[in-house]
């Protein structure tokens, strides 16, 4: 009966590639046996799994469904073969999705002291935005996600620490005179400055920006954090950025000041995320302990273990 692993490890390779012959030379295996394995599986579940066209291969709707049952599967088996060949715990390959918002400022000294405890434990780090580390939690391609709770309904989530969001000005910014945190009347009329709408982040400025009666830029959306701090640097609004970043690279910045916001709601939750089956890990908790002691000694809110 079909599928074998071999044939969904096959199928799920080609999708994430888009070329059969990148794909068999990565599984080390021939390409005619290689399309040979896949045509087999269409023609038992009588489904099209990929399209070739001259820019390389297209998955299928139908595709899509089936290489994502595939990909848990897969990871469903390799969790089962850690689980019993594997005597220590703290060992091989830990796939850690980040928002990029976090991983420069956080990330550098965490896994530093992992490495140092663990050394045969391996931590792989991806920046997302918030809806791709969704994705990637739910497809399999991470096994961690770092990110903020309500974006990830149904999954086990381990609370981290609470950020208070701070603007950056030019340095020539009437903001800057008189005042150590700034207030919601002083957002009136002011541009607001975010990453795209792919975050957490955006969403949260928009809201600030309607509660204040400001505006969001809407002819410019940063990719990261330095490079909205930039535009406001040349006086084209308020950068609203995160306190680890504030703290982490902000306070550098000759260019800006910055200044925590003192407005209800000027804060975002960040956790550290599982699938429901992946909870119980003991990488999951040495990742938590980790960095929740790297965010407090930067003097980050960090949340308190529950007993």
């Amino acid at each position: 009966m079909r599928p074998t692993l071999r044939q969904l490890e096959y199928i799920v390779t080609v999708h994430r590639l888009g070329r059969f012959g990148l794909a068999a030379e990565l599984l080390n295996v021939s390409q005619p046996s290689l399309s040979a394995q896949i045509a087999a599986v269409e023609e038992e579940f009588d489904l099209r799994l990929f399209e070739r066209d001259r820019g390389g291969v297209q998955t299928t709707s139908q595709g899509q469904s089936f290489v994502e049952q595939a990909q848990k599967i897969l990871n469903a088996v390799e969790e089962l073969r850690n689980s019993i060949t594997q005597t220590n715990p703290l060992s091989g390959t830990v796939r850690l999705g980040v928002l990029p918002s976090i991983g420069p400022y956080l990330l550098p000294q965490a896994v530093k002291d992992i490495h140092s405890a663990y050394p045969d434990l391996r931590i792989s780090v991806r920046e997302e935005n918030t809806r791709d580390l969704e994705k990637g939690l739910k497809s399999g391609r991470f096994d961690f996600i770092l990110s903020t709770p309500e974006d990830h309904p149904n999954t086990h989530q381990v609370p981290m620490f609470n950020e208070t969001l701070f603007g950056a000005v030019a340095v020539d910014d009437p903001i800057t005179q008189n005042t150590t945190s700034i207030s919601l009347t002083q957002l009136k009329g002011r541009r607001l400055l975010t990453l795209d709408t792919g975050h957490r982040l955006s969403r949260i400025v928009y809201a600030l920006a309607s509660q204040a009666g400001g505006i969001v830029s809407d002819d410019y959306e940063g990719t990261t954090l330095d490079s909205i701090v930039l535009m406001a640097a040349t006086g084209a609004g308020i950068a609203v950025v995160p306190e680890l970043y504030a703290k982490r690279q902000g306070i550098y910045r000759e260019e800006v000041v910055i200044k925590p916001l003192s407005i209800k709601d000027a804060n975002r939750d960040i956790a550290l995320i599982a699938r429901p089956t992946a909870h119980t890990t003991a990488s999951l908790a040495l990742l938590s302990d980790t960095l929740k002691r790297v965010a407090q000694s930067y003097g980050i809110n960090v949340t308190k273990t529950q007993n």
